[in-house]
């Protein structure tokens, strides 16, 4: 008798578009309309990918965060971290920044001088992860990890290939320490492969890329910038290239973030760039980020002048 074919998908989700930070726009596939969030996620923003002419490139000037951790990972152009805590980064392709936001912090993301000065391809993502109520006023941290510090697992067959950015694939471990233990994963494949998850840990799939992929043991198709939504039902998560190449060499490469984490089963309150346990936590944040408990960094006018004068750039193009 065969095996039933177990069914890991519930739902499959379609990312909207909306602008963020100074001005540049992003797909969100999470939270949305049917799916607030995603526990221990919050938030995942598709930056991208988008060309911009000399002059044009936008970021996120100072803003306030607290109670929760930002992920930004970067495939092209880059972004210039600075924070109130002092810390500092330029992101290249195939970094990631880790920033725990914790008690509170004030940082900016805007894009490098040559990306602005001479224009460029840029594409990336933010992922926005929860912390438990006994770590949301940690102070915060700020990790910067360079592509050669990010191992890559490569199958036996050279079919697949897995970035692990946070968690582990067979016997390949991620260098980035994280408080909520979760897998952050960029996975590429021409074939299939079959992911071993946790037990206890839920998982996303996100598709970013234009070739469509097969996931889950009952073979679900999801196509670019759309999300599923998993429940492991702790079996391997199937994967598989669904597209022949158009020279008849075998599949498109399809390109996926997984996601999956420990739930951390609380409940949550969140107001913009706060996430809490309750209401009154939420108004507390508001009142220690205006009286300056936050911090603050210099050069904040300079950086609101280039996000201004980039804006009225594109809009004199027409491309806003």
């Amino acid at each position: 008798m065969a095996s039933k074919i177990l069914k890991q998908v519930s739902r499959v989700i379609t990312a909207h578009r909306q602008r963020e930070g100074g001005g540049f726009m992003v797909r969100r596939p999470l939270p949305s309309g049917s799916l607030d969030h995603a526990d221990p996620f919050l938030m995942l923003d598709h930056l991208g990918p988008v060309h911009y002419e000399p002059g044009e490139a936008v970021g996120a000037p100072d803003h306030p965060h607290r109670g929760f951790e930002t992920v930004t990972y970067i495939l092209e152009g880059g972004f210039e971290h600075h924070d109130s805590h002092g810390n500092h980064g330029v992101l290249s392709p195939g970094y990631v920044q880790w920033m725990t936001a914790g008690s509170g912090v004030i940082h900016s993301e805007m894009p490098t001088e040559e990306l602005l000065k001479k224009g460029g391809n840029f594409h990336g993502f933010q992922i926005w992860v929860n912390l438990p109520a006994k770590d949301k006023m940690i102070r915060p941290r700020y990790q910067d990890v360079p592509p050669e510090n990010i191992p890559w697992f490569e199958s036996t067959d050279k079919q697949t290939k897995i970035k692990v950015i946070a968690g582990e694939v067979e016997d390949v471990k991620a260098n980035i320490d994280t408080h909520t233990p979760i897998y952050f994963l960029d996975l590429r494949t021409t074939g299939k492969y079959s992911l071993n998850i946790p037990e206890g840990m839920d998982a996303m799939v996100y598709n970013y890329h234009p070739a469509t992929i097969l996931v889950g043991q009952e073979k679900t198709k999801v196509e670019e910038s759309q999300l599923a939504v998993l429940k492991t039902q702790g079996q391997p998560v199937e994967f598989e290239a669904a597209e022949e190449a158009a020279d008849g060499s075998g599949k498109k490469e399809a390109r996926v973030l997984v996601l999956a984490g420990t739930p951390i089963g609380e409940k949550i309150a969140r107001y913009g760039p706060f996430v809490m346990n309750t209401e009154d936590e939420l108004r507390q944040a508001m009142v220690d980020m205006r009286s300056g408990k936050f911090g603050e960094i210099s050069g904040s006018f300079e950086r609101m002048r280039k996000t201004d004068e980039a804006n009225a750039r594109r809009r004199q193009a027409g491309k806003d």
